[in-house]
């Protein structure tokens, strides 16, 4: 199943509270504060792996919260940290803040990474508020609570070359013809209902990334057919592949098609429109 928007709630770890304990030993009856420091509660964080396509499997798991850190220890050790979350996301993830609606990041290479929830800070032992006057503080500072934060993942697929058409052209054909790629290959419309790339070999060490989208139909910026949705996934390429039906069975003329699929790019986005491209 092809996943490219999904919405997450993500939760970071809040600090450990910080100890207030006193040194306690033979011969020592008055030791002076040794309270550690809370551990620091555990991030969020977003990773690219190359190796996904699609954001499926968080479709099906939505929430993701990190570990708290531990409280401080006696004898001035510091709690453990909490454990971070990392979870992989396909090249191409745009993270939106749902609460402000700010961007927080557009992760397209491999091994990328963005904390999207922060940990809070672990509170402060007693030995830190020794002062000349009060030289066995009885209290510590609390952890910070760690942020939560609801978030909007969208897809945009990373490939260089897009092939862009009215259904049943050819577009899955000449994707399978050039890559190992194996779309659903049928005499019917709207045969490719997802986006399929292809790794298109040119040499030894010389390759470019196919995206086959599927059919568009007038109407497309709109949401026709979920054409606005298809047309994002073209917006990172360099050149757009138009595939046109000259045979005249489906009673449409190219160049028609053509002017159609050309005013749908503008009207999503006027630099698609602009960029280079092949008929």
């Amino acid at each position: 199943m092809f996943i490219d928007q999904v919405e997450i709630t993500v939760e970071a770890g809040s600090g450990g509270k910080g100890a207030a304990t006193f040194r306690r030993e033979k011969y020592v009856p008055r030791g002076g504060p040794s309270g550690g420091d809370g551990g620091r509660g555990g991030s969020v964080v977003l990773q690219v792996d190359a190796n996904l396509s699609t954001l499926l499997d968080l479709h099906y798991r939505r929430h993701f919260r990190a570990g708290d850190g531990q409280d401080g220890q006696p004898k001035k050790r510091a709690g453990r940290d909490g454990h971070d979350v990392i979870i992989p996301v396909p090249p191409g993830t745009i993270v939106t803040d749902l609460e402000t609606g700010n961007v927080l990041a557009d992760l397209v290479h491999d091994g990328e990474k963005v904390i999207v929830a922060r940990g809070g800070a672990g509170g402060r032992g007693n030995l830190h508020f020794t002062t000349p006057v009060h030289q066995a503080p009885h209290f510590a500072e609390l952890g910070e609570p760690g942020e939560k934060k609801r978030l909007r993942l969208d897809l945009k697929l990373v490939a260089d070359v897009g092939i862009l058409g009215y259904p049943s052209v050819g577009k899955s054909t000449l994707i399978s013809a050039v890559s190992a790629a194996r779309p659903r290959i049928g005499d019917y419309p709207f045969t490719t209902l997802v986006p399929h790339l292809g790794l298109v070999r040119m040499g030894p060490s010389e390759s470019f990334v196919l995206a086959d989208m599927p059919g568009l139909i007038e109407g497309a910026h709109a949401g026709a057919g979920l054409g606005d949705r298809f047309l994002r996934h073209v917006e990172r390429t360099r050149l757009l592949i138009h595939m046109l039906d000259c045979s005249g069975m489906t009673g449409r003329e190219p160049y028609q098609d053509f002017c159609n699929l050309q005013w749908e790019l503008a009207l999503h986005s006027p630099g698609l429109a602009a960029r280079p491209q092949i008929v």
